[in-house]
């Protein structure tokens, strides 16, 4: 490549990521998941647009791997442990049990509606069948859910993907399929090796971390998100699940207590919006629009199957035994969201060279599009159809912490949302637990000192020092008038981070 090729190719690239990233505050704005105006620039920018031609299957399924590897290393990382732990069991049954029914009642359909013969219908079944981490986490986290119904369907979709991929590439070989034991025997290696390997690359990371002193401190987040990704290689090469073994090791990093957490979770999510575009925008220049309009009838009749038939039915036979009540699996079934994962699997098909792959990765395309305009908008009014929110609530505080270590202290950092109950409350009518202090609040671009009367705001953006053993005190006392006000111990709210029922409505607090 010549110099004046590269400057091209880097203001083409450029160009992209930043129409990109307009497009994803266009779709904040408009409550729309960002994927679908990515796969748009990407199809936009394509043969049949501005005449990029894109065409290497291979290439993507090996980009759309590593770019799902960094996505659920970013969703490991920003997500709970308090919140996850008890809910591993319900979500590794949906991960498992919940995908091979979801396979088998969507090849059903579409062998049985369309009359496509067993092997791709199966293949169909398989693709499309795993909820998508980075959909998912982009979505979820917008509403103000219950921590468990969110944690549920979060962890679900990271452990999904490891079995999904395993189905795949057992249904994409061209020689006589292996017996249900040694697809059962295949999948319980490639888990149990890979979440063994993320966990041992974890808490490696955690030991050389916390006994070593970088000398910078850009240098941590890098490190972190590095042994995400020794992880997920390190599965890879022993023909295990590298997906789980990444996802479960940027969970491990991400709860331990590490050094410049908080800058570790802001490079981690901005790493995670870049393989995201970059994931999206490739799968997008992969399709060909012109060869769209036949695979329209058929992705409407399975992604139907899939929604009102496979998803609930899977939701049902794996949750029921868990005592989950009946509107937490409704939600969770219809919060299903497909996007990047199932578009990447289309191609290991395509490379496997089986026949009409090429018509499955349309079908799943226009599948993934149409189902998440669907889904994707509808999960706010379905939550507050199954009084999982209620009008106007606002979204939970998101605390943010960055160890002070000389001090024993941790600064904690929220935004006060719309509609929260934080507005117009006095410093003093906080009363955080002692030592916690609010030591500067920043107030539309211009920073001020609180003083004992100053009032909070909606918009504030607040600095709060705590110590270590208040620190938890301190979030749950904020969380706690966020939702019911100064006088939150007297209405019977301690700020628990799954919200209470209210017991004076039908609602939660």
């Amino acid at each position: 490549m010549t110099l004046p090729q590269l400057y091209l190719a880097l203001l083409v690239g450029g160009a992209v990521l930043l129409a990109s990233i307009a497009a994803a505050r266009l779709a904040h704005r408009a409550g729309l998941p960002s994927l679908l105006l990515f796969l748009t620039v990407g199809v936009v920018v394509g043969e049949d647009g501005l005449g990029l031609d894109f065409d290497d299957a291979q290439l993507a399924q090996a980009l759309g791997t590593a770019a799902l590897a960094v996505i659920l290393i970013e969703g490991g990382l920003s997500t709970s442990w308090a919140d996850v732990r008890r809910l591993l069991a319900p979500a590794g049954v949906l991960a498992t049990a919940g995908v091979a029914v979801s396979v088998v009642v969507t090849a059903a359909g579409a062998h049985l509606l369309l009359g496509m013969d067993w092997q791709l219908a199966l293949l169909l079944g398989a693709i499309v069948s795993s909820t998508d981490a980075a959909a998912v986490f982009a979505v979820l986290r917008s509403l103000p859910l219950p921590s468990k119904v969110t944690g549920l369907v979060e962890a679900e979709s990271g452990f999904n993907d490891a079995p999904t991929i395993i189905l795949v590439l057992v249904f994409s070989t061209n020689t006589d399929s292996p017996s249900p034991a040694a697809i059962v025997g295949n999948v319980a290696y490639q888990l149990a090796v890979g979440a063994a390997l993320g966990l041992l690359v974890a808490r490696v990371g955690v030991s050389a971390l916390r006994r070593t002193a970088l000398p910078a401190t850009g240098l941590y987040p890098l490190a972190i998100v590095g042994f995400g990704i020794v992880a997920f290689a390190a599965a890879g090469a022993v023909n295990a699940s590298g997906i789980i073994a990444a996802y479960l090791a940027g969970l491990v990093l991400g709860n331990c207590r590490l050094p410049h957490r908080a800058a570790t979770r802001s490079f981690a999510e901005g790493l995670g919006w870049l393989a995201q575009i970059t994931l999206f925008v490739m799968l997008g220049l992969l399709v060909n629009p012109s060869q769209l309009p036949s695979a329209i009838g058929p992705a409407i009749v399975v992604g139907l199957v899939l929604l009102l038939t496979a998803r609930p039915v899977s939701v049902l036979a794996c949750l029921l035994p868990f005592r989950i009540p009946w509107r937490e699996q409704a939600f969770v079934s219809w919060a299903g969201l497909r996007g990047a994962v199932p578009i990447v699997l289309a191609t290991f098909p395509i490379v496997s060279g089986v026949t009409g792959a090429r018509d499955l990765l349309h079908i799943v395309f226009l599948l993934v599009v149409v189902f998440t305009l669907i889904q994707g908008p509808g999960l706010a009014p379905a939550a507050r159809l199954l009084r999982l929110t209620r009008p106007g609530q606002a979204r939970e505080l998101q605390v943010e912490a960055a160890p002070l270590e000389v001090l024993g202290a941790e600064l904690l950092t929220l935004t006060i949302p719309p509609g929260s109950r934080l507005h117009g409350v006095e410093i003093c009518e906080l009363r955080l637990p002692a030592p916690a202090a609010i030591n500067l609040i920043i107030r539309d671009g211009t920073t001020l000192v609180p003083g004992p009367t100053t009032v909070l705001l909606e918009g504030d953006e607040v600095l709060i020092v705590a110590t270590s053993t208040t620190r938890k005190a301190t979030e749950r006392r904020l969380r706690a008038v966020g939702r019911r006000g100064r006088l939150a111990y007297w209405h019977g709210e301690y700020g628990h981070p799954d919200p209470q029922p209210d017991p004076e409505s039908d609602h939660v607090t």
